[in-house]
């Protein structure tokens, strides 16, 4: 058997399937994309896109759960860096996530699977993830990790928030988005990030 002809492992199968649906759901809104058509184009029939993925839902959660941990994998805490210098690279990462999964993102926070558990699950495990990262590079103890923990969970839900509202048409550009993003976690630990100057106050000064 030629090797173009090979018969792909169900790791295989399943990796092609998450990325011929993943190009669907970025090019077309969820309502639009269909799973014979996904079948279609993964050139499988549709029993065997529906012994992998028993929903379009399900498809789209894999999706969703997998971009999420290239997401993470992506933006480590690095102890050498200044703490500054990873918010600022953990941001652009952010926005580069967000900006090349729009659909997804909105889909997930605004659209048909806003209020789905599992979609909304794999959000807020995630967030889990970056606040634990985040603790545990700005330290502190006892009662002050907590508060520094619940103040970590205040500003990613800010983020994501305000990520999405960009997402969605924001007049503010990308840079004013992570500077503001910036300016918020400054305020909470003056003491860890040195304050960006808006825009407005840098053209007074400049």
């Amino acid at each position: 058997m030629s090797e173009g002809r090979r018969r792909l492992t169900p790791h295989e199968r399943r990796s092609q399937l998450l990325d011929v649906g993943a190009e669907m759901f970025a090019r077309h809104s969820y309502e639009d994309v269909h799973m014979e058509g996904i079948a279609a184009r993964a050139g499988v029939s549709r029993g065997l896109l529906y012994r992998y993925f028993s929903t379009k839902r399900d498809l789209f959660a894999a999706i969703f759960e997998r971009d999420s941990e290239r997401l993470l994998a992506s933006s480590p805490i690095d102890p050498a860096l200044p703490m500054a210098e990873q918010v600022k690279a953990g941001l652009d990462a952010h926005l580069d996530y967000f900006a090349t999964h729009r659909n997804n993102i909105l889909t997930a926070n605004r659209g048909a699977l806003a209020g789905d558990p599992a979609v909304q699950e794999i959000i807020s495990d995630e967030l889990a993830t970056l606040r634990a990262r985040l603790l545990d590079a700005l330290g502190g103890h006892g009662r002050n990790r907590h508060v520094t923990s619940i103040a970590l969970h205040g500003w990613l839900a800010f983020v994501r928030a305000v990520c999405v509202e960009w997402l969605e048409g924001s007049p503010l550009s990308r840079d004013e988005i992570r500077e503001l993003c910036i300016r918020n976690l400054a305020s909470l630990f003056p003491e860890h990030i040195e304050p960006v100057a808006a825009p407005s106050e840098r053209t007074c000064t400049g």
